[in-house]
């Protein structure tokens, strides 16, 4: 990094700043008393920082301290903040403009919609008084793939995606300089949805087995009678592998050596057209989103062991249903304009999250669970009360856990990894941030470590408790600015007393793997 004098008004940073539609062209920035001169190309105009190619490289420089001579120089009084978004429609076409309609109505702004075809329209920001244009948010409706290829191609300042983004794209985005897209700081949960195997009014089948399922989406069951339906062929619908939905649910669904779903499966490009095609279909199972079920209804899933599970919007949040989908907002390394700043702080505030619940998809907003709306977690641990796990164990837990609530807050492992997932380090960010604002203050939090059952119990308490210690400390190391005096943190850990789902797949085991947030 260059260092250049006056540098409290010439700041060459990290990160860049993004562009606002502006071409570069020649300009002359000149510090307010004289004393200091750039010349480049502007690059982009944030509405408070120039980025200007010079002589010292790329600099970003503050407005505020400059005056600005050139052909590029942008007009700082009607300076109009503008945000392109592109990709995936469940996103795009229901969530977001929701999202935009209740930011507006907080900054107390007009909103218009201009649009432009069916899949690409643009939100307009106005002063009520002035009528001057403020901002602008435009959206383009595509999927999740496109939308890389927006932002990796300068076409987009942020991804709405339905999935993580993979390692070529994450390769590609280093290469444009849009920094780590893997980065904890390049992306955020915007919401919750949820994978679920959906079937028509007239089908009798009410539940099916995490593997069950897997083998009828690879062929392997063909026929309901498997299930307890009729005697006939079973129609599998799918999103199409070109939406992030569609890619999340292979990389869900398809485990233990599989190759792909069954040739016969029929691929649908929205989710309204996969439901509607399931609800005309008595003998269709389809792999949907909670939030596009349609007039489909919804198979429980269970295991062996007799639990079931559906996808309740507490089961979602909390990841006790174990098909859980995170909606993801991907940001490039760069200064986006304050106004967009304001309105990305504002989907994580609790009235945002009341708005996408309205919406239809799951929030995040920590909800307190007392522990007699539990019964069927404990009941669930008597059960599997034995040998390992004796009675003495679970009057242990209880004594400790009966004066407490259970937040909603929970945390889970990517398979095959200690690296939280993508919703559970989404969960870190958030309990940090209440932590440094205060709102537990005077409280009691304790990390509460569950394992699965695969191996000896008090190993598997070892191990559970662990995962609650490096739990708390990824929330301590997030939390930067907590007063950790006027809160207790603390861990425990009960390994396989209160499982979640069957031990008998991977997704089972995953569910009863988690650290839990228990509050007084």
């Amino acid at each position: 990094m260059m260092t250049i004098p006056r540098a409290a008004i010439f700041a060459a940073l990290a990160f860049w700043c993004s562009a606002s539609a502006v071409a570069a062209q020649d300009v002359t920035l000149t510090s307010r008393d004289g004393d200091v001169e750039i010349t480049g190309d502007l690059l982009g105009f944030d509405g408070e920082f120039y980025r200007v190619e010079t002589i010292y490289g790329e600099l970003t420089i503050d407005g505020s301290g400059v005056l600005c001579e050139g052909p590029g120089c942008p007009n700082l009084n009607a300076y109009v903040a503008e945000v392109t978004m592109s990709g995936a429609q469940t996103i795009g076409r229901v969530l977001m403009p929701a999202l935009i309609e209740a930011f507006a109505l907080r900054q107390g702004l007009d909103l218009s919609r201009e649009n432009t075809s069916g899949s690409v329209f643009s939100y307009t920001l106005s002063d009520p008084e002035e009528g001057l244009p403020r901002g602008r948010f435009h959206l383009r409706l595509s999927n999740t793939d496109s939308g890389f290829a927006d932002l990796l191609e300068g076409e987009a300042d942020m991804v709405m995606s339905l999935r993580e983004v993979t390692r070529n794209e994450a390769i590609r985005g280093r290469e444009a300089g849009l920094g780590d897209l893997r980065d904890a700081r390049r992306s955020r949960v915007l919401a919750l949805d949820a994978l679920v195997p959906l079937v028509s009014a007239g089908n009798p089948v009410t539940s099916i087995t995490t593997p069950e399922l897997a083998r009828v989406l690879t062929g392997e069951i063909a026929d309901w009678v498997a299930l307890g339906g009729a005697d006939a062929p079973i129609a599998v619908h799918l999103h199409d592998p070109s939406t992030g939905i569609g890619q999340s649910t292979e990389r869900r669904m398809l485990t233990d050596g599989a190759e792909g779903f069954t040739p016969q499966a029929r691929h649908h490009l929205t989710g309204e057209a996969l439901s509607q095609a399931v609800a005309a279909d008595p003998f269709a199972l389809g792999i949907g989103s909670r939030s596009e079920m349609g007039l489909t209804f919804e198979l429980a899933l269970t295991g062996a062991c007799g639990f079931a599970m559906q996808a309740t919007r507490r089961a979602v949040k909390t990841e006790d249903y174990p098909l859980t989908a995170p909606m993801f907002l991907y940001l490039p390394a760069r200064r986006l304009p304050k106004l967009v700043r304001e309105f990305l702080i504002f989907t994580r505030e609790p009235a945002a999250q009341l708005v996408i619940r309205r919406a239809g998809f799951v929030d995040q907003l920590p909800e307190e669970i007392e522990i007699d709306a539990q019964g069927d977690r404990f009941a669930n641990a008597v059960l599997r009360a034995g040998e390992d796990i004796t009675l003495a164990d679970l009057q242990r837990m209880v004594r400790i856990l009966s004066p407490l609530k259970r937040l909603t807050t929970t945390f889970r492992f990517e398979p095959g990894s200690i690296r939280l997932d993508a919703q559970s380090r989404s969960n870190v960010d958030g309990l940090a941030r209440a932590l440094e604002s205060g709102f537990y203050d005077g409280r009691q939090l304790l990390f509460v470590g569950f394992s699965d059952g695969e191996g000896p119990a008090s190993t598997n308490r070892t191990i559970a408790l662990r995962r609650a210690d490096a739990v708390r400390d990824a929330v301590l190391r997030a939390a930067e600015t907590a007063q950790l005096d006027r809160l207790k943190l603390e861990t425990e850990a009960f390994g396989e007393a209160m499982p979640m789902a069957c031990d008998d797949s991977e997704w089972g085991r995953r569910a009863n793997r988690r650290v839990e947030i228990w509050m007084r």
